[in-house]
């Protein structure tokens, strides 16, 4: 990856809707090597995919939750069966498998409100099977929300 690549995947982090002609010119190419690029990258697997960032306030999501989850159990199948459990569950924005602590997952939920939290953890999150702890923060404001990676020199 040389510099080129690398400005290509900034632009691309901060503006997904570019188009090739613009793009090749704020990284000081012509289009055809910059699509070349840019596909090389996308089969190369550095490029994943491309989104838009909803605004969850609008969409009346406005309860963000950080649970950490407690096992009964540290098998892989336990883990194996939860993670394929918590896939299903469309406000949970992400799992991670995490140390260091009494849990051994957390996640990053998003709701309407309490009564919808309520009953996402009550009626989805503790009966899949293994779960013996939850505990919740709640995100009184978010500081930081990035979706642009670092990119290494």
């Amino acid at each position: 990856m040389d510099r080129y690549d690398r400005h290509l995947l900034e632009i691309l982090q901060r503006e997904g809707r570019i188009n090739n002609q613009d793009l090749a010119e704020r990284i000081g190419l012509s289009p055809s090597p910059c699509l070349r690029r840019l596909r090389m990258l996308e089969e190369a697997g550095y490029i994943q995919g491309y989104h838009a960032l909803l605004n969850a306030k609008r969409l009346g999501l406005s309860l963000m939750a950080l649970v950490q989850i407690a096992m009964d159990r540290h098998t892989p199948e336990r883990f194996q069966s939860f993670e394929e459990a918590i896939r299903d569950i469309p406000e949970v924005l992400e799992c991670l498998l995490i140390t260091g602590q009494a849990a051994d997952y957390q996640l990053k939920i998003i709701v309407k409100d309490m009564d919808a939290y309520q009953s996402l953890l009550l009626q989805s999150i503790t009966r899949i099977p293994g779960v013996s702890g939850v505990h919740s923060s709640f995100v009184l404001r978010s500081v930081i929300q990035r979706t642009a990676l670092p990119l290494p020199e």
